[in-house]
């Protein structure tokens, strides 16, 4: 039986990356993953948001992809050194900080996975969204992240776990179980989704016989980062069950016209 995370939304699956930056335009420039990222992808009809978090100075978790700002302003101190006053400054001209409470109730119709960036956020990210966890996917490139985040969760009250995708041990167990011909269930144990991209360097990572083994264990398949439409339709008709696209505008117009 699947999370409830997966129950309503289309098929296949359109998760915004960081909400929805559109390209060009006038003004301050809108960044990834705030308040106004998000709505834009809302209002393209994507119903799940990727996004990422981190803690602030004052342990609230935001919506933050790097350790520092480094690549959207210039601003090189650490994330988890500012105080969360000074982000909603720095945020205001360019889409608004979110913290992961702000999002889950700006945004109550989307469902949202979320990156554990680092050990110390994933408590208090399964603190946070421990009544909402029907409707999040915790993930993170560390297993131990996602499993803590997950462990919190439960321990603040969750009337359910949240739904999980492997981290990197995990896609590495998948890869190579199915590589001999072994069954991965062990390694997929309580995990949902695996989400990967269809290559690492040389390496094909999305192969029919990943997305094989994967289903028959109940798990979906979701390929990041794809911007093409081309590549989401092949990917799709291949049998992956979502995409992550930085432009959810042309995912949802691939894979879900009349």
């Amino acid at each position: 039986m699947s999370h409830p995370y997966f129950d309503g939304p289309r098929q296949p699956r359109v998760f915004a990356h960081r909400g929805l930056v559109a390209p060009g335009g006038d003004g301050p420039a809108v960044w990834e993953n705030t308040a106004l990222a998000f709505a834009a992808a809302h209002a393209t009809g994507a119903e799940y948001i990727e996004t990422d978090c981190r803690l602030t100075a004052d342990g609230d978790v935001v919506l933050v992809h790097d350790d520092t700002l480094a690549r959207l302003n210039g601003d090189t101190r650490p994330i988890d050194t500012m105080r969360t006053v000074e982000l909603e400054r720095i945020f205001a001209d360019h889409g608004g900080l979110m913290t992961v409470k702000d999002a889950l109730a700006s945004f109550p119709s989307m469902r949202f996975n979320i990156d554990a960036k680092t050990t110390a956020v994933a408590a208090p990210l399964g603190r946070v969204i421990a009544d909402d966890a029907h409707r999040v996917l915790v993930t993170s490139f560390a297993d131990a992240n996602r499993k803590a985040a997950v462990a919190a969760a439960l321990a603040a009250g969750a009337e359910i776990r949240p739904a999980t995708s492997g981290g990197r041990n995990t896609i590495l167990a998948l890869r190579g179980f199915t590589a001999v011909r072994l069954s991965p269930a062990r390694a997929l144990t309580e995990i949902d989704a695996v989400q990967i991209p269809e290559r690492q360097g040389p390496v094909k990572i999305v192969t029919p016989t990943v997305i094989d083994a994967a289903h028959r264990l109940g798990v979906e398949v979701h390929v990041w980062t794809v911007n093409d439409p081309d590549d989401m339709v092949r990917l799709v008709d291949a049998g992956v069950d979502g995409i992550v696209s930085d432009r959810a505008d042309l995912a949802v117009a691939a894979l879900h016209a009349p």
